[in-house]
């Protein structure tokens, strides 16, 4: 465990005052207290996972420009103020190597003065304030995402450009107005990939991926343990960049129909799986919270891997439950929160399925975030 400057203050490690023997045991603890929720006491907890510091892959820190002075870094506990960072524990080296860089053409572009006009007119001058930034270490480089509400003009698109030329490191820049836009590639050296299965996975600006290599890499290989011998159909529900979808393709006799709702990452998932020539992944977009797959498109499935937001999967496995012939033999429930896996987990028990395992991996370190994989059985 590293000390830290900022964790009296800053909200991301909210444990980190605590020991590593006592932190895993209080976090544990919290675990095991939400599991009592389940319906079936019966299963097998198996060693919970626990990830170290400097493992963070993926990061946002947000910005805000007063005065002429650029903070950077994350918000207090319980607050909108922002603590100032120069260096995070959680983070991995290149991230952190980063972050100064990060710093200065945060503060250039914030410094331009943008005219606005009114009838042709200049009426008056803005410049940026507030935003965040996006990093994420691909295997091949540095991946940003600048995020702040206005126009990318010239002069931005020169200070962008410069600050990608004068680090190595740094591959793609890209900006949006917000998390919900599409982010636009102003600079792109090369393509973003990371590795899964021994695929390179091209990964979209700004996707979401698991927050580190380690918990990723571990949580493969317990949907590998769970469902590595099973040859026929497997859906990859909220598939994301296809985490669980590339190393169950390596078993030629399996069809896996990889879904979720964002067409922008399923294009990338698409590009890469046309690139890598796998033959046996079907990609299809589709939102499982709104139009889950129904009984009949779920029929004849062997197994089901899962891996929903927050809000879990409620919709889609009450429909899993509802299937009368050709049920999944094996279920993989991945979730990043516990609650909502109680109520997950509960549907298909009372549904006819026995929980058999749950591990829990800890990627969100020193956070109150737990991830947690379990296996189910018809």
């Amino acid at each position: 465990m590293q000390s830290c400057s900022y964790q009296e203050i800053c909200g991301g490690c909210v444990f980190r005052n605590l020991t590593e023997e006592k932190y895993q045991q209080t976090k544990l603890q919290k675990v095991q207290n939400i599991l009592k929720g389940l319906d079936n006491q019966e299963y097998k907890f198996c060693a919970p996972i626990f990830i170290q510091d400097g493992q963070r892959r993926r990061a946002s820190l947000a910005f805000s420009f007063k005065k002429g002075n650029l903070k950077l870094g994350f918000n207090q506990e319980q607050s909108a103020e922002l603590v100032d960072i120069n260096h995070c524990c959680l983070l991995t080296e290149k991230l952190n190597q980063i972050i100064p860089s990060i710093r200065q053409v945060l503060s250039e572009l914030c410094a331009v003065k943008t005219p606005q006009y009114k009838k042709n007119k200049i009426i008056g001058y803005k410049n940026v304030t507030r935003g965040d930034v996006w990093l994420t270490q691909a295997d091949n480089g540095i991946d940003v995402v600048l995020e702040f509400d206005d126009e990318i003009n010239l002069e931005y698109r020169m200070i962008i450009s410069e600050f990608a030329l004068n680090n190595a490191s740094v591959i793609r820049v890209s900006h949006r107005k917000n998390d919900m836009s599409m982010a636009e590639t102003l600079v792109e050296k090369i393509k973003p990939y990371i590795k899964i299965a021994d695929y390179e996975v091209y990964i979209p600006a700004g996707t979401f991926l698991q927050a580190s290599k380690e918990a990723e890499n571990k949580m493969i290989a317990l949907v590998e343990k769970y469902i590595g011998n099973t040859n026929g159909k497997i859906a990859d529900l909220f598939c994301g960049v296809g985490t669980f979808s590339y190393p169950l393709s390596k078993n030629p006799n399996n069809k896996i129909y990889s879904l979720d709702s964002s067409k922008s990452l399923l294009e990338g998932f698409q590009t890469s799986v046309n690139k890598n020539m796998i033959p046996n992944i079907q990609i299809q977009a589709k939102n499982l919270f709104k139009y889950p797959l129904d009984e009949k498109e779920l029929s004849g499935f062997d197994a089901i891997v899962f891996d929903p937001p927050r809000a879990g999967a409620e919709e889609q496995v009450k429909k899993i439950v509802q299937i009368k012939e050709g049920a999944p033999k094996k279920i993989v429930a991945i979730s990043c929160n516990p609650h909502s896996f109680i109520k997950d987990a509960n549907i298909l028990i009372n549904g006819g399925y026995k929980l058999k395992e749950i591990t829990m991996v800890d990627q969100f370190v020193y956070s109150a975030h737990t991830e947690l994989v379990a296996y189910f059985e018809k």
